[in-house]
């Protein structure tokens, strides 16, 4: 058993290297793609889409708060949702003998995206766009570990690019180990070949399995989906259609308003549809 807790924990800090230097590089970058999406029109859906496709979740937040505040429409941020990956890019990259599994997974995806969006954006007629907000009703969007994204003068190199960036990454890496570890053991007492024998001959029941568990608010649940992928126990169809479902705190940050529920529920019923 030993071994298999080695394994695991090489394969988490493999994650945790690669993750880290992400994380790094969109610091410098998140707050600048985020305020292109309110700024695009008929584009918008596709831009979404392609936002969606970097692997941080803390772009559906801010879709989710542009939408609640009606600054984009319902197609644009079930683009970002749908297109949104979180952590399954980095978890992929990271195997080095999986990467080109994200060209399709993600190619897939953005088209994907980018239809639902223009098709909801047609039938949603009435829901329009406000073109025009005042400084007192600046946008405060906050990425998943609560900071803020926009820049800010008095905020640090530090605690900008080192800290928050160690800490999302830290913060995967907890969910990556736990759930290496939980194959691990399933593994060592079940066997890998019992476990994917069972995905396989439950073939057509797998992607409403991973359906709802894509719709876990939380990243370890892109973490599952592409864990599951990666060892060979979800097809590809399934795996696309957990991470359909799956938009990081993005969901969960649209229900906070309670004013919209319908909406937020109208929302994930297209998600679950597609």
């Amino acid at each position: 058993m030993l071994d298999y807790l080695l394994d695991a924990l090489l394969d988490t800090l493999k994650v945790f290297a690669f993750v880290l230097i992400v994380y790094f590089i969109l610091s410098f970058i998140e707050g600048k793609l985020s305020k292109k999406v309110e700024k695009s029109s008929k584009s918008s859906p596709i831009l979404g889409a392609s936002l969606g496709l970097i692997p941080q979740c803390g772009f559906s937040v801010v879709a989710s708060d542009l939408y609640k505040k009606k600054y984009i429409t319902m197609g644009t941020v079930l683009a970002v949702f749908i297109a949104c990956s979180d952590e399954a890019v980095p978890i992929l990259i990271s195997n080095l003998s999986k990467a080109y599994m994200v060209i399709p997974l993600l190619a897939t995806k953005f088209v994907i995206a980018i239809a639902v969006g223009y098709l909801v954006d047609l039938i949603v007629r009435n829901q329009q766009l406000k073109e025009k907000h005042n400084h007192d009703n600046m946008l405060i969007h906050k990425g998943c570990c609560h900071h803020e994204i926009e820049e800010k003068e008095d905020e640090t190199f530090f605690k900008k690019h080192i800290l928050h960036p160690l800490l999302h990454s830290l913060k995967i890496t907890a969910y990556v180990l736990v759930i290496n570890v939980i194959f691990a053991l399933l593994i060592y007492y079940v066997s890998e070949n019992a476990i994917v024998n069972f995905l396989n001959q439950n073939v057509y029941l797998t992607p409403l399995f991973t359906c709802l568990v894509g719709l876990i608010p939380n990243c370890a649940s892109s973490v599952i989906i592409s864990e599951l992928y990666v060892s060979g126990g979800l097809t590809f169809a399934a795996t696309i259609s957990g991470l359909i479902c799956n938009a990081g705190l993005g969901l969960i940050y649209l229900y906070k308003d309670k004013n919209n529920i319908k909406n937020s529920l109208i929302i994930t019923s297209i998600l679950i549809l597609t």
